[in-house]
């Protein structure tokens, strides 16, 4: 299955998948949150993808892989451009939700502290998990600057309560942080495969808004 049949599965399907062990009513559950009007980008395509990106990763013991599917479900079910803590509040409601689903402390503690790292996209050392949860995560910045140029659209969408004159420095500030990266992508098979465009896609905008 490459990328566009698995981000397609995702979106498609209600059953539970091989790599994600949810039931289907907690899914259902999860893509009604995705749902939700105000969101442009960060809705169940965004999900999808990050999960095709996902399946496409070799080599993941099934507990990892497991743990990383459950932190994408999550990582974005809290979702509201006016507040500052949907990451914590996403991570917080993910361990309500996988312990009542009847998953370990450790597992819950680890797809929640997962979560927590898209906060600021900042990984530590020997930490494999959250590197390659965070280039998922990021891989929309490192795609055609048509795709790139569609999340971008998007983004400004969901700031649409946002006047231009507040909304382009701010954004410009943000892209700005992200470049500053060194590694972007802390994953070195995503950083091979995607930082040279995506620090092209990011000065492009940066250029766009100043």
């Amino acid at each position: 299955m490459n990328r566009a049949q698995a981000c397609a599965f995702w979106l498609d399907s209600g059953q539970p998948s091989p790599s994600d062990g949810l039931p289907g009513e907690t899914k259902a559950r999860l893509r009604a949150a995705y749902a939700e009007p105000h969101r442009r980008y960060h809705d169940m395509t965004h999900i999808a993808d990050c999960l095709a990106e996902l399946a496409a990763v070799e080599g993941l013991a099934d507990e990892r892989r497991l743990i990383l599917a459950y932190a994408i479900w999550w990582h974005d079910v809290v979702y509201d451009p006016t507040r500052s803590d949907n990451e914590a509040a996403s991570a917080a409601l993910a361990r309500r939700d996988l312990a009542a689903l009847g998953e370990t402390k450790t597992i819950c503690a680890e797809v929640a502290r997962l979560i927590e790292l898209t906060t600021g996209h900042q990984v530590g050392e020997a930490d494999p998990d959250g590197a390659l949860l965070v280039s998922i995560d990021l891989a929309v910045l490192g795609r055609s600057p048509e795709a790139y140029d569609a999340y971008a659209a998007a983004i400004r969408q969901e700031y649409a309560h946002v006047p231009d004159a507040f909304f382009r420095p701010g954004r410009a500030g943000v892209l700005g942080r992200i470049l500053e990266a060194r590694p972007l992508y802390p994953d070195p098979a995503y950083r091979a495969r995607y930082e040279a465009q995506a620090r092209s896609n990011l000065s492009r905008e940066i250029a766009a808004l100043s």
